[in-house]
């Protein structure tokens, strides 16, 4: 069983961090670290049963609270059972909390990629994503993106670096194999 949280208490009220999230994967999304990582999309509006994706992982809408919380079961790759979503919980005057939380059971394959990437990949993305939600939320010009760890940069190496967003985009099948296949790696 997995249990990931991530969070970032911001000096921010909570409507400004609402807007946040009723932007997810949206034109508009200024949450989303699209700017580093295959950007969030959505096949429609933010809303109960809408697919969305980001790079090989996908998922459908399966709770939303407006602007309080959302939450992604996902549905790919194969032995991810379980979801990940945002929450925005209030702290007091100017203050929120801005959490991320993934909870998933892992079988066949997803129990050894886990671990050893896209756990990895996934705490840097968040990371970066809430570093976006703090720079916008608290009037900071964007901040010179933090380094990625050595592991996280040999990852991300594994295959070449996108030229435009669409590039970003890449199946399961290709992670996989750039990921397992030797020959692949030298590319």
């Amino acid at each position: 069983m997995v249990h990931n949280i991530h969070e970032r208490i911001i000096q921010a009220d909570l409507e400004a961090c609402s807007s946040l999230l009723r932007e997810l994967g949206t034109p508009k999304d200024r949450l989303w670290p699209k700017h580093r990582w295959p950007p969030m999309r959505l096949e429609g509006a933010l809303e109960l049963g809408t697919k969305g994706y980001h790079g090989p992982i996908s998922y459908v809408v399966d709770g939303i609270q407006p602007g309080r919380s959302v939450r992604f079961r996902f549905t790919a790759p194969d032995g991810f059972i379980g979801w990940h979503g945002f929450e925005v919980q209030p702290l007091g005057p100017g203050r929120v909390r801005l959490r991320h939380e993934l909870h998933a059971c892992l079988e066949g394959w997803a129990r050894f990629v886990w671990p050893l990437s896209l756990r990895w990949l996934h705490d840097a993305c968040v990371e970066d994503a809430l570093d976006r939600a703090e720079d916008e939320l608290e009037g900071r010009a964007p901040r010179t993106p933090r380094p990625f760890s050595t592991w996280v940069s040999w990852l991300r190496s594994l295959r070449p670096a996108p030229r435009s967003r669409q590039a970003c985009d890449f199946s399961l099948e290709q992670l996989e194999a750039e990921l397992f296949d030797p020959a692949l790696r030298g590319r």
